[in-house]
């Protein structure tokens, strides 16, 4: 049984594994819950690898210390679910109410005016439009 309800995503992320001195990579979030999330990755990836995670379309921006829970194959890549390491509950916690708005956003255009959104182009437009009235941490 799942703690956490998940909700579904394709809004972008960037990771750098601690052992890869590289740029980071680019992928997408498959969905988010207060305990962690998973995304899409070419590369296959150990449990337990730490990562640096990086969410750029929400606002404030996010970036914080994963760990590698487990790894699945899909399709021709896998599927990498991660864990919170560092980051404070409040924020994870606004970061997936967040996502759950824009998400719930990309389905309101699509019934009232028939637009289909990406992940990137609902952050976008959300944020512009009611990023301002979100409430800051700690209100």
């Amino acid at each position: 049984m799942r703690s956490f309800i998940r909700h579904p995503s394709d809004i972008p992320i960037e990771y750098q594994a601690d052992n890869n001195n590289r740029n980071m990579r680019q992928e997408r979030l498959s969905n988010v819950s207060a305990g962690g999330l998973s995304f899409s990755s070419t590369r296959e990836m150990s449990p337990g690898t730490m990562l640096t995670v990086r969410i750029s379309t929400v606002a404030p921006g996010f970036e914080g210390r994963a760990q590698v829970v487990w790894c699945r194959p899909e399709g021709g890549g896998f599927v990498v679910g991660v864990t919170f390491t560092e980051s404070d509950d409040l924020f994870r916690v606004r970061m997936v109410e967040q996502l759950c708005h824009i998400e719930q956003y990309k389905a309101q255009v699509l019934a009232d005016e028939g637009r289909v959104l990406d992940g990137e182009e609902a952050a976008e437009e959300w944020i512009d439009k009611y990023a301002h009235g979100f409430p800051e941490l700690g209100d």
